[in-house]
């Protein structure tokens, strides 16, 4: 057998002839219309799921956005501030102190005696924060008593904690035009217009019980605080404030003197 001749094929020649011989690739499947749709399904499903989750864990766990509404905290914070509202040092047990400016959920009683929702839709609306959700309303505040404080506001002077005046200038509108001495002396109007006297007639003096706060706009006079609903319980804490993000700056008016400057 002539070892030159081309047409005979060793069997090494063979396994070579295989081993470069490219390999057909299995034909791709084509999905269905009715695949394609679920498919699509399950991809928004996850994006929505994994969307909610990350809203939950940053607004319960980390800190949320919210916007002054009114001038109760004036001037501190001003009408349409956005402040930023962390929650991780309450998740750490930091105890909350005197001073704190705090958002919470007011007590029922200021609420037409309403109380926190437990629908399904009220609940995810408290963990997201999404804008089309239930949202029920929150309150912020200065934290001024603590649990244990004895509490007593005088006309025209301050809040006095324990027999002494609280120093409040850096931070207070003006003096409050109320006298509180006694628990029968808190009440007032309510955001919807009805006449609260949480503790009746009672002739106790004003100490804020364990597990409470007694908090107070910085605008004494226009304020809807403890001085009318009584105490707040701490369960109804949502977060302290941290920082405000965003401020409507108004422009300086335009001098009148150069009105009619030539």
């Amino acid at each position: 057998m002539n070892r030159e001749d081309p047409a005979v094929l060793s069997t090494a020649d063979l396994e070579t002839e295989k081993l470069e011989k490219p390999k057909s690739s299995p034909p791709k499947a084509t999905k269905t219309p009715g695949q394609q749709a679920a498919s699509w399904v399950k991809e928004i499903v996850e994006l929505v799921v994994v969307t909610l989750v990350l809203l939950i864990v940053i607004r319960w766990g980390l800190a949320e956005a919210r916007y002054i509404p009114s001038s109760s905290m004036e001037p501190t914070l001003q009408i349409n501030d956005r402040i930023l509202v962390e929650k991780v040092s309450g998740h750490l047990g930091q105890p909350i102190k005197r001073g704190d400016i705090l958002v919470f959920y007011p007590p029922p009683s200021e609420m037409d005696g309403k109380d926190l929702s437990n629908s399904p839709q009220a609940i995810l609306g408290r963990l997201t924060g999404l804008p089309f959700l239930p949202m029920e309303p929150a309150f912020i505040k200065r934290v001024v008593g603590l649990p244990g404080d004895k509490l007593r506001i005088q006309k025209g002077v301050g809040v006095f904690i324990n027999d002494q005046l609280l120093r409040e200038s850096d931070y207070v509108k003006e003096r409050p035009h109320y006298d509180l001495n006694v628990l029968g002396d808190i009440g007032g109007r309510s955001v919807s217009g009805n006449f609260l006297k949480p503790y009746g007639d009672s002739n106790d003096p004003i100490i804020v019980p364990a597990g409470h706060l007694f908090m107070m706009g910085d605008n004494r006079n226009n304020s809807e605080d403890s001085h009318v609903w009584g105490f707040l319980d701490q369960k109804r804490v949502i977060g302290r404030t941290c920082l405000i993000f965003w401020r409507w700056l108004s422009p300086q008016p335009y001098p009148s003197a150069l009105d009619h400057a030539s």
